[in-house]
């Protein structure tokens, strides 16, 4: 049996660069800092450095409840501080009499900067406050490119991460009971629609699993999994109990008020 087999056939890529930090950590006996890795990404490196004597993990986003965290892999010597993530916080000045910004248009700005998400943590707004989470190593880059979302000319203050907004996030933990894993039976679930409009939802392209878009029903979902539905927010699997005498799966679940 291989790692492999016990995640995803297409998150064999991030199960080769983990090993691949694992074995500079312990080859280097030296830290080894990560991009932003998302809630999936965390699980994953978590279970594969696990307790391993030769190489430790800690995940960091900025402040205390960011979703998206870089991690730091070390060995066993190394004492970590949260100024080795190399995190940099920016908060969006923007006319806010005159303009309401949502995240998928500040998310949209970011990203057309030709940087990968993985330079960049958080997004977080509190009333008319923005404040993103970036990776240091660019953020003067950021700095000077990013100067309008939408039509709306904007500039950056940066803060000291003790400044950090805390996020607005809150959810609502359910049990769940599932005939299976897939993509269409948990989204039918946990929005309380049928399987059939599940179904039509993914084929059109509007659910994302791990803020990637899923175009396959059967996709197989597991813990930590964030799902997004256009229309019907955000739900996350928390933990999978197990299953039933009937064979179906016990689970519980976050569903974001």
């Amino acid at each position: 049996m291989t790692i492999y087999q016990h995640f995803r056939p297409e998150e064999k890529e991030f199960i080769d660069q983990v090993l691949n930090w694992r074995r500079s950590v312990e080859d280097t006996y030296a830290p080894r800092l990560t991009d932003f890795l998302d809630p999936r990404e965390q699980d994953i490196l978590n279970k594969i450095i696990g307790s391993n004597q030769d190489a430790k993990v800690k995940l960091f986003g900025g402040s205390p409840d960011t979703e998206r965290q870089r991690a730091i892999i070390y060995p066993e010597y190394y004492q970590v501080q949260d100024e080795d993530f190399k995190i940099t916080l920016f908060e969006i000045d923007y006319p806010k009499k005159f303009i309401t910004l949502e995240h998928r248009q500040v998310l949209g700005s970011i990203m057309s900067l030709g940087l990968k998400r993985g330079k960049f943590g958080d997004i977080i707004f509190q009333d008319d406050r923005i404040q993103f989470f970036v990776a240091a190593d660019v953020e003067s880059y950021v700095e000077l490119n990013l100067t309008a979302i939408g039509r709306a000319s904007i500039t950056l203050k940066k803060q000291d991460l003790n400044q950090a907004m805390r996020t607005n996030e809150h959810w609502q933990e359910t049990n769940a009971i599932v005939s299976s894993l897939r993509l269409d039976t948990v989204v039918s679930s946990l929005n309380n629609i049928s399987r059939q409009k599940s179904q039509d939802l993914i084929h059109q392209g509007l659910v994302k699993v791990n803020w990637t878009s899923v175009d396959n029903p059967a996709f197989e979902c597991g813990e930590k999994d964030v799902i997004s539905v256009r229309g019907y927010g955000r739900s996350k699997i928390i933990e999978i109990e197990g299953k039933t005498k009937k064979d179906k799966y016990k689970i519980i679940a976050g569903k974001q008020k």
